[in-house]
């Protein structure tokens, strides 16, 4: 049986995608996304006629589980987001719904400039605490699972910090702090070490949004995030896929060494066993 992967002109996908990739900018917009994601667009629901329809809603794609082994699944991951990337905003076109799109790199601009960005060497940190207590009950689940830290990606703390970016000599580099801004205590704590503090940078009001922080992230030199985060796992998933290093998620500390080391793969970020729907 042929089956086609189609999608409603207005859905939620393309409300989500156009804000940050495909952006409406030319004629021919609808055949050149229907090429790159094998799918069929359809406008009206008249459309539909004809068509042996099988519906599933958010929820249902959320808890899908594919039967195809790991390693064909990553692939097919990140040949998506390639796709995506591929076709990132830079502020021309529209959205769905007609309004113009932002730059993606309107983070980078906004610390480094324009001029400088491509050359800059910098660590971003991704401070995301999942409302407090549901959070820490999440990363609990992860961690009995991955055999991660119950805490240290959600608190963030000094130590836990240049114990990953000493190594790498990239203390003595910009650090953007990108977060969801509901545990400013993370980011006192970083302003205020000395070693750190200095090179603390945040992203200027104007430039904060969704697209920006995410490319920030993606380019950077070393990538800090809290796995039980779905916006920190599809920074490492695109880090990965196109073809960047450096992504610490997994942290515990050695109990014989006190020493903190990565305790899950790259490909941790993509097994559902580990990471179930956010997988």
């Amino acid at each position: 049986m042929d089956i086609q992967l189609g999608i409603m002109y207005r859905s939620w996908a393309t409300k989500v995608l156009l804000k940050m990739w495909m952006a409406i900018d030319s004629d021919d917009w609808q055949a050149q996304f229907e090429r790159t994601f094998c799918v069929k667009i359809f406008k009206h629901k008249r459309e539909l006629e004809g068509w042996n329809v099988f519906d599933q809603d958010p929820k249902e794609l959320l808890y899908y589980r594919s039967k195809i082994s790991l390693e064909d699944y990553v692939a097919s991951q990140e040949y998506s987001i390639r796709s995506l990337f591929h076709n990132y905003n830079t502020g021309d076109g529209k959205d769905i719904s007609g309004a113009p799109v932002k730059d993606m790199c309107s983070g980078i601009n906004a610390i480094f400039g324009k001029d400088q960005r491509s050359s800059a060497m910098y660590s971003v940190i991704h401070s995301r605490s999942l409302e407090g207590e549901p959070g820490y009950r999440l990363l609990r689940v992860l961690s009995k699972r991955s055999g991660c830290d119950r805490a240290a990606a959600l608190e963030m703390k000094p130590d836990y910090i240049k114990a990953i970016l000493k190594p790498l000599g990239m203390t003595k580099h910009p650090i953007v702090f990108i977060t969801d801004g509901q545990n400013p205590a993370v980011l006192e704590r970083l302003l205020a070490d000395p070693d750190l503090g200095p090179m603390i940078r945040t992203v200027p009001e104007e430039a904060c949004w969704i697209g920006g922080d995410l490319t920030l992230a993606i380019m950077s030199n070393a990538f800090i995030g809290n796995p039980a985060s779905s916006f920190s796992g599809f920074i490492a998933k695109s880090r990965l896929a196109l073809g960047f290093g450096h992504n610490y998620l997994f942290r515990a500390m050695d109990k014989d060494t006190g020493e903190w080391k990565t305790v899950c793969g790259d490909q941790c970020i993509f097994d559902k066993s580990v990471m179930n729907v956010m997988s």
